[in-house]
């Protein structure tokens, strides 16, 4: 039988405020444990939750950014359960009435192809503290510094029939909220998390299969690691006769498995009902307004913007606006070096070939920007070659100084002096009369013999249009 994976997602986006979602305290992300809690964080007799406007104004930013309506009017609802990480017994979160409502994304496909995924809602909440298991001899310690730390939860459609789609959802999702400077989109300190509910169906069936919702996957290796291995093993259950649980999961890196955690909770196993200590959210259009005057260029505009004024290929442009800082970096290099096309090459080829290789963020590149724009200019007024400039650029990521200091000290500047390179091609010519008899004689890959030649003579610094026009005069005689 041919089965159809259906997949959708539910990531948790830490919103980037100062302050807790119902308190004045810190959301800075490091602290020692429970010391960022405050008594509002704690539930002490009596306090009271006062909502963050900057968490609203956050939310809403997304929502304009996905096309989503924003509710005129949210309600804040009580979300129970007993865990020791959540010290009032409820989460406050948003459930009837949440604050976006509705909305799309599109996302790229392997072969091109544009596929939109829709999305059911985004709402505001608070997340729980964090429970340790390491280093207590068999106890849980428990920091309550994450507790009222402000979250949107955003909820897609289940839309996405394979791993590759999910990850690629959660990766415009992730590049989205950091152009918008909502969330760090940190994964390792959590501030980005998702929670991935999968189920298999005949293929050509409509009703959707009973699902399981893995937990928390914070890498998105893991999250196509973590739904393929959820597929195969929903799909031998089947097939042997048996039936899939409504469960909660959580992934195994180590182990690449899921294993069940709990039932899946449906609802009302949460006994939602709506705060009685906070008054219902309400957003006029003046509000929603002064947001929209506040919104960056998004994603998708700026790719629209990269191929249509620069010039490049539509994967060109994809690559170069997958995170805000890698767009940058490019306009800046082709600014300083008022080549575009030659720009886009090196922060994609060598640049990024290096941070990969040493495992860095663009943000956090030996080369700044302007450098790297100051290396292609030389490269575009014929200092340097492109095969010279890779030496440059390996000295340049090495500390060693921008591109100009560095072919000064070595003595890289390209030779541009035709007499010079004339010279060096009748040197290179006299001492092969055999090889040159050859090419003569119709042996044309000679050529590129001739080439390496007067290349090594030069030290590589021969400006190469010019050594293949005079080479090829000098060589047909």
């Amino acid at each position: 039988m041919e089965w159809e994976t259906v997949i959708g997602l539910e990531i948790h986006a830490q919103l980037a405020t100062r302050s807790k979602i119902f308190s004045g305290a810190s959301t800075a992300y490091g602290a020692a444990p429970n010391t960022q809690a405050c008594n509002i964080d704690l539930a002490m007799p009596g306090v009271l939750p006062v909502l963050n406007d900057d968490a609203v104004r956050m939310a809403v930013k997304f929502g304009l950014s996905v096309g989503s309506a924003i509710a005129p009017r949210s309600v804040f609802a009580r979300k129970n359960y007993f865990y020791p990480d959540l010290p009032k017994g409820y989460q406050i979160s948003q459930y009837e009435l949440p604050v976006v409502q509705k909305g799309t994304l599109d996302i790229e496909l392997d072969d091109g192809e544009i596929k939109t995924i829709g999305i059911t809602r985004a709402h505001l909440e608070e997340d729980a503290g964090k429970s340790l298991h390491e280093d207590f001899h068999g106890m849980s310690g428990i920091d309550l510094n994450r507790a009222g730390t402000p979250l949107l939860e955003i909820v897609s459609e289940p839309d996405m029939r394979s791993a590759k789609e999910a990850v690629s959802y959660a990766k415009k999702i992730h590049a989205l909220v950091r152009y918008l400077e909502i969330c760090d989109g940190n994964m390792q300190e959590g501030s980005f998390r998702c929670d991935a509910n999968v189920s298999v169906r005949p293929k050509g069936e409509k009703k959707l299969g009973t699902r399981a919702e893995i937990k928390n996957v914070n890498s998105f290796r893991f999250l196509e690691r973590a739904i393929n291995f959820e597929v195969e093993r929903q799909i031998q259950i089947i097939e042997s006769g048996g039936t899939i649980k409504q469960e909660t999961r959580l992934y195994d890196a180590d182990k690449n498995e899921t294993r069940a955690m709990r039932s899946k909770e449906e609802a009302n196993d949460y006994r939602y009902f709506p705060d009685p200590d906070l008054l219902p959210l309400e957003i006029d259009e003046k509000f929603i307004a002064t947001v929209r005057l506040s919104m960056p260029e998004l994603p998708d505009e700026k790719k629209r913007r990269f191929i249509r004024d620069y010039q490049l290929s539509a994967y060109d442009a994809s690559v170069l606006t997958s995170t805000k800082e890698m767009a940058y970096y490019f306009e800046t290099v082709a600014r300083v070096s008022g080549s575009p096309k030659l720009a886009a090459n090196w922060t994609m080829g060598d640049l990024s070939a290096l941070l990969n290789k040493e495992n860095l963020d663009i943000a956090q590149s030996p080369v700044p920007a302007e450098q790297l724009g100051g290396l292609v200019l030389r490269i575009v007024d014929n200092t340097i070659s492109g095969k010279i400039a890779k030496t440059v650029f390996e000295a340049m990521w090495a500390g060693q100084g921008d591109a100009d200091a560095v072919i000064e000290k070595q003595g890289l500047k390209q030779v541009t002096d035709s007499g010079a390179i004339e010279q060096a091609i009748d040197a290179i010519i006299a001492a092969n009369p055999e090889q040159l008899a050859q090419y003569r004689s119709g042996k044309d890959k000679l050529f590129g013999f001739f080439v390496g030649q007067a290349m090594k003579a030069t030290q590589g610094k021969a400006n190469p249009a010019q050594l293949n026009d005079l080479l090829k005069k000098k060589l047909q005689g």
